[in-house]
């Protein structure tokens, strides 16, 4: 069954062609929620981001709330996995060296590869604008940046989701380890 990765900016719908997917594999689905808890009283504004796509989900699909060490393998299978999303995922982890955040990294990445129902994975792209002035901000740039390239080269579907349209990106574009290898296809 696929691994579909869906990348783009902030609200470019993202989660709408995730969630669109979901519906359409024919098999209940599990939400793994990657960001903080909402809490009204201290970030109203994210409490309603949550709200929003909440409502947007049926109420069969099951919603679990994921850790730092979180993967694919204690789940049911065969189910959807809708994974919202990788950046909400690499905030919770940037408090962490290397060598304690490269293992789970590994480990999320060998589940993804064994699971054997659908796999959705959102995640943001972060890196179109100016490096950031502090080194938190370049560490969550670039650890998000890594992560979405490590998945996409396990998926069978990566999308470029922007401005409420998609482009099937794995489709159209070449793998950068391919460019210039024979028989790839030539850059114009």
């Amino acid at each position: 069954m696929p691994i579909v990765l869906i990348c783009g900016p902030v609200r470019s719908g993202k989660s709408r062609l995730a969630e669109k997917l979901a519906t359409v594999s024919g098999l209940s689905v599990l939400y793994l929620a990657t960001g903080p808890k909402p809490d009204p009283a201290s970030d109203s504004e994210w409490a309603e981001r949550v709200q929003q796509h909440q409502q947007r989900r049926p109420s069969s699909w099951q919603t679990r709330e994921t850790g730092l060490d979180f993967s694919l393998r204690d789940l049911p299978q065969p189910c959807c996995v809708l994974v919202d999303s990788l950046g909400g995922w690499v905030a919770q982890g940037l408090d962490y060296f290397p060598s304690e955040w490269d293992p789970w990294v590994q480990s999320f990445l060998a589940s993804l590869e064994n699971f054997t129902g659908w796999v959705i994975v959102v995640a943001e792209e972060v890196g179109w604008g100016v490096v950031p002035a502090y080194p938190m901000g370049r560490l969550f740039r670039d650890r998000l940046g890594e992560l979405t390239q490590k998945v996409a080269g396990v998926a069978d579907q990566v999308f470029l989701v922007t401005a409420g349209f998609a482009l099937e990106i794995s489709r159209l574009g070449i793998p950068v380890e391919q460019v210039g290898d024979p028989g790839a296809p030539e850059l114009r």
